[in-house]
């Protein structure tokens, strides 16, 4: 599972590691979905929520808490991958222990209650996300001629056709990946203090 991805697990399959029959899983899980959910939830227990009843600026401690998500889904890489198509099970303790952390820290910061309840599906979506494209990275053998390629290609770019991308290539590629989600963070919760929820039934 680890090595391959959540997309991998079956209930027969876990059976024939078990040395059982998948009759008997079906006690436990409905169906593979619900097996997948409950084995990405029992993994986010890696997740420290400390952060929340810590000391300190609330909005360093929310990037500390999504920090420490993101690197449990860059120990296993698959899993990032999967994450993006596998809910935890809502039922979950440490799916519903995130999701309070992050409320909590958000009410902290004196965020309205509305538009906290849909920051939290955000800002998991983009720390998600933002695993995936780094564990994809790290996986591909090739990813350092491609990081090469990208440099040249901005490096040389027509100055005439593309003037603001020569003009701030340097910018384009500056920064470590901890910094640049540090900043994404920030300018998501930036826009969520200042950005309220529409009224119910306007798109």
């Amino acid at each position: 599972m680890r090595s391959e991805g959540l997309e991998q697990v079956t209930l027969r399959r876990l059976a024939e590691d078990l040395d059982t029959g998948p009759a008997s899983l079906y006690v436990y899980f409905r169906n593979a979905a619900e097996l997948r959910a409950a084995v990405l939830d029992e993994l986010l227990v890696e997740v420290d929520l400390s952060p929340v009843t810590a000391e300190g600026d609330w909005h360093r401690r929310l990037n500390t808490v999504l920090g420490s998500y993101l690197a449990v889904l860059m120990k296993y890489p698959p899993l990032a991958r999967s994450a993006l198509l596998t809910r935890p099970s809502p039922s979950g303790p440490r799916y519903m222990d995130l999701v309070e952390a992050l409320l909590a820290l958000l009410h902290q910061g004196e965020v309205d209650d509305q538009p906290a309840a849909w920051a939290v599906d955000l800002l998991l979506q983009v720390a998600t996300a933002t695993g995936v494209e780094q564990a994809t990275r790290r996986e591909n053998p090739d990813d350092g001629a491609g990081w090469d390629a990208l440099v040249d290609a901005i490096g040389r770019a027509d100055a005439t056709r593309y003037p603001r991308v020569r003009a701030l290539g340097p910018e384009l590629l500056s920064g470590t990946s901890e910094a640049r989600f540090a900043w994404g963070m920030s300018v998501l919760v930036n826009g969520i203090l200042a950005t309220p929820r529409p009224p119910a039934g306007i798109a």
